[in-house]
């Protein structure tokens, strides 16, 4: 196969990088920063800590795109010398080192153009997601503490702040359930993809004759909601129950009733929250996740009349999506996509941006498909 002309790929990483700087419109983020910058300057931004979390995290995200976005820009001007350097002198090391950058670039453009594609109406919210535990007993239970862990250290590499709102604790190892907020612009239209039913192929750590168990657990990722949001909620449709914290193995975590537990009966939706050592502070949060459930309740059903409007069949993302094989052999493999990855190891480790790239181009060419 011949060589790739790396002229001809910078020549073209540029245009797909100039094309990305078209979408974000660099110049309306530089007026959004000078803004959030006034705000964040404000001497009374604190009286607010949630305001003032929201300006703060805005502002830096936003910096951190147009960081990423200039940056770039300047690598590939400055690639083309490393090149000619390179041939001028005859240097292998030379040219190894403007061939290694050049494949950085690509993967960095490629992960820049997929930031592009979150246009969705919530994408740029944050991210609520609730894992549970589903068939598989024992281990199912274990599958999802582990699906818990690899969100949060994806979070983690990437510097998102995460919540946990609450864990249900299975009686010999695991979670029953647990719901926790990814605090960052975009983290729902980023993880919108990953809901759906995870399965789990492994030799039971439980199971003393170490057969093999395949275990399933589900994934819920909706939008965070705002102020803006029109949910309407009325009391009595509520029945509110408080109960003690407790943590794995019956552990009290509070010898108060302040855990909260919200039952919306029209739609049979139920939350709770026992994080905070208040019991309004756990209402208020349950009251947030509840809104957040009702908000995605909403536009499912909104999508559901456009596309019986249109004519259309709607496709639900609510089914198996992905595979995570630990034995008989090694590997992790999106079933939508067709992305794969021959170290869960590292996967499980919060490695899945590669496995998330391809959700949202699959699910942008799902979206254009059905509006075309």
């Amino acid at each position: 196969m011949a060589a790739i002309d790396p002229v001809e790929e910078i020549s073209e990483l540029t245009g797909t990088l100039k094309g990305i700087q078209d979408v974000l419109d660099l110049d309306a983020m530089r007026k959004q920063i000078a803004d959030l910058e006034e705000q964040a300057a404000a001497p009374d931004l604190w009286n607010d800590p949630d305001q003032a979390q929201k300006v703060t995290s805005k502002l830096s995200h936003l910096q951190g795109e147009l960081n990423k976005v200039e940056a770039l820009v300047r690598r590939l001007e400055d690639l083309p010398v490393l090149f000619e350097l390179a041939e001028a002198e005859n240097d292998a090391d030379t040219r190894a080192e403007a061939d290694r950058e050049l494949t950085s670039l690509r993967g960095d453009v490629n992960a820049l153009e997929v930031r592009t594609l979150l246009s969705g109406q919530y994408d740029v919210r944050e991210a609520l997601i609730t894992i549970n535990s589903q068939a598989g007993g024992v281990d199912a239970a274990d599958w999802a503490q582990m699906l818990l862990r690899m969100y949060l250290r994806w979070a983690e590499r990437k510097g998102y702040s995460t919540e946990v709102y609450d864990t249900s604790y299975a009686e010999e190892a695991g979670i029953k359930s647990a719901t926790f907020v990814v605090k960052a612009p975009y983290a729902y239209g980023t993880l919108r993809g990953e809901h759906g039913t995870h399965r789990l192929v492994r030799i039971s750590p439980f199971d003393n004759q170490g057969r093999r168990q395949t275990s399933f657990a589900g994934v819920d990722v909706v939008p965070v909601v705002e102020q803006t949001d029109h949910i309407d909620i009325v009391e009595d449709d509520l029945r509110i129950d408080v109960y003690r914290s407790s943590g794995p193995g019956g552990q009290g975590v509070n010898t108060t009733d302040s855990a909260v537990r919200i039952t919306h009966l029209p739609s049979g939706i139920v939350v709770s929250c026992q994080n905070e050592r208040s019991q309004l502070q756990n209402r208020a949060s349950a009251m947030a996740v509840l809104q957040a459930k009702l908000l995605e309740r909403k536009r499912q059903e909104e999508a559901a009349k456009m596309s019986e409007l249109r004519g259309e069949t709607t496709t639900s993302w609510g089914t198996q999506i992905r595979n995570y094989v630990l034995h008989p052999y090694q590997i992790v493999k999106d079933l939508r996509t067709a992305v794969e990855a021959g170290n869960p190891t590292a996967v499980l480790d919060g490695d899945l941006d590669e496995f998330i790239e391809g959700e949202i181009r699959w699910m942008r060419r799902q979206e254009t498909g059905a509006n075309a």
